[in-house]
């Protein structure tokens, strides 16, 4: 395996689950920063710190954070680069108060019926080039049983 690779040399993670709900609840749900602690299947987010809902490309929520990749308690600013109502919301996460380095979470959105929703939650580090950060090897930070979390507490909250 190489280095900030999966074990099948990829540079991003997607996982997808059928949720019984429909998009615009989930969107709902996806867009509101003081949910994301609740459906965060890495246990890395600890609470949102005064964000508002997500409504654009360009906005920016703040979140605190616990990891041991950290040395514990830290923020992260999240610049949002992908938004469709009901249909996608993604950002870049970065340390607060730095642009990010270049790994996005993205949801996808897809309307199977009216109760109905195909939910893909993409981690993407493919656009991370600080030879520094990459030689600290730790991409993918966080595993497909992480993102399965994610999405299993999504639909859980939404049940």
């Amino acid at each position: 395996m190489s280095t900030n690779q999966t074990a099948q040399g990829d540079t991003k993670i997607t996982v997808t689950r059928i949720i019984d709900a429909p998009a615009k609840d989930i969107f709902e749900v996806l867009t509101l920063p003081d949910n994301h602690a609740k459906i965060d299947g890495s246990g890395t987010v600890v609470s949102e710190d005064h964000t508002d809902r997500i409504q654009k490309v360009g906005d920016v929520f703040r979140m605190n954070m616990n990891g041991d990749h950290m040395g514990g308690d830290y923020q992260t600013d999240n610049h949002v680069v992908a938004y469709d109502e009901n249909k996608l919301v993604g950002w870049k996460t970065a340390p607060a108060g730095t642009q990010p380095p270049g790994w996005q979470w993205v949801y996808t959105l897809e309307p199977l019926d009216q109760n109905s929703t195909r939910v893909s939650l993409t981690y993407d580090w493919s656009d991370v080039t600080d030879p520094d950060l990459l030689a600290k090897n730790l991409f993918p930070l966080f595993d497909e049983e992480q993102l399965e979390g994610s999405l299993a507490r999504l639909a859980a909250l939404l049940g």
